[in-house]
């Protein structure tokens, strides 16, 4: 004679076998949330100590870099203060772990008048050094920076086909070389200082030279700890050309030949 019960399997009849089951998913589900906290760990303490993402949104640094650049800045270079922490917690002063920056560093730092709004400029100036801007060309220690100003056609080899005003290439004492922008030598800011940077200061200024709140205005000179970090490489590029709405559009904004770009 068949045995029914023996058609069933005993796990699924019995209550032990209803336990297991419900353990499993639970288990799972367990599973799951630990895998997102150690994400999400993973990503804060990353952005917190290793790069953080910024964008750029005004064109202080053209033509370096562009309204809707996208990069990653490195805060492994000049090591850590509060201005490096998530929502800037004042849970020490100083920095740690600290190196200096060197002229020609593009960095990110805190605006020095709230200690909050994020900045990028370069680093032209470092403590000790006398700076001074003399009918647009920057003088470091008395000493003027050298200009080579670009034809249309090496202008246009660069990508910059429709660009606003004259491009040089300045290069730094310390033999950085990097491009900057100038619509004429008699802007407001094209005859500055003398002014010698402070202990424990640097001296910034955007790339574009008459289009650039820096230290020659309002930033003025900015304390090391409110570095946040050095801008290293661009992740992505969009000129903006496209209505967020018109998703199908996108892919034409994009800029991928900046895509991967060291910043120099």
């Amino acid at each position: 004679m068949l045995d029914r019960e023996s058609d069933v399997d005993p796990e699924e009849s019995s209550p032990q076998g209803g336990a297991k089951e419900s353990g499993q998913g639970g288990s799972a589900w367990l599973e799951t949330l630990r895998t997102i906290v150690i994400a999400v760990l993973i990503a804060v303490g990353v952005r917190t100590f290793a790069y953080e993402p910024f964008n750029i949104p005004s064109s202080s640094m053209e033509p370096t870099l562009l309204v809707g650049d996208y990069l990653f800045v490195s805060k492994l270079s000049y090591g850590y203060s509060r201005h490096s922490l998530p929502f800037g917690l004042p849970l020490f002063s100083g920095r740690v772990l600290f190196s200096e920056p060197e002229a020609g560093d593009v960095a990110v730092f805190t605006y020095p008048r709230d200690n909050k709004t994020d900045y990028i400029k370069r680093i032209v100036g470092l403590p000790g050094d006398k700076i001074e801007v003399r009918k647009g060309v920057l003088h470091i220690n008395d000493a003027p920076v050298r200009r080579e100003l670009l034809s249309a056609s090496e202008i246009a080899e660069l990508g910059y086909n429709q660009q606003v005003g004259l491009l040089y290439f300045e290069t730094l004492p310390n033999g950085r070389r990097h491009l900057i922008r100038e619509i004429n030598d008699q802007r407001q800011l094209d005859t500055w200082g003398p002014e010698v940077v402070k202990d424990g200061h640097f001296f910034a200024m955007g790339d574009n030279r008459d289009n650039s709140l820096d230290s020659r205005a309002d930033v003025g000179q900015v304390p090391f700890e409110n570095l946040v970090g050095r801008a290293d490489v661009l992740f992505f590029s969009h000129d903006g050309s496209s209505p967020w709405w018109q998703f199908w559009t996108w892919p034409s904004t994009i800029r991928f030949g900046r895509i991967g770009d060291a910043i120099e």
